[in-house]
């Protein structure tokens, strides 16, 4: 899995294996052996290799099962990437079982839907109206 999370990675944001090499301190033939499988970095070169793409280090070594989706290499640190959907005739979607447990996601379950340019989110309502109200306490504060 590591080498090719490298390979992807390096390819995602652009880098050559000399930039990747230069920005962790290592050679680019060392770089190389790792994409080629050879070799494997150790875990400091790992946490180097989180920082410069953006992803934790589990990501960095691995990406969970389809069954076990809610990670991904190309998501950010503290993003999830929960898989694709299929919206049907009726604009319903299945929520990903993995994403419904991660957040508690029920049946019958009220959620807010929002927006913007790029697509659409999903936040539970208890969680959404919790954060309003606390957004209406501080605004009533600075008024005062």
């Amino acid at each position: 899995m590591l080498k090719e999370n490298l390979i992807m990675l390096r390819n995602i944001h652009g880098y050559t294996q000399e930039e990747i090499a230069e920005r962790i301190d290592i050679s680019r033939q060392a770089y190389a052996k790792w994409e080629s499988g050879a070799t494997v970095p150790d875990i400091e070169k790992c946490s180097k290799l989180a920082d410069v793409y953006g992803v934790t280090i589990d990501s960095l070594l691995k990406v969970a099962p389809a069954e076990e989706a809610g990670t991904s290499i190309l998501a950010p640190k503290g993003k999830n990437i929960w898989g694709s959907v299929t919206l049907n005739d009726r604009g319903q979607i299945v929520i990903p079982k993995a994403a419904r447990e991660k957040f508690n996601l029920e049946g019958g379950q009220r959620i807010i839907v929002l927006s913007d340019e790029e697509g659409i989110a999903l936040i539970p309502a208890d969680k959404f109206e919790e954060k309003m109200h606390k957004i209406m306490k501080l605004a009533a504060v600075k008024n005062d």
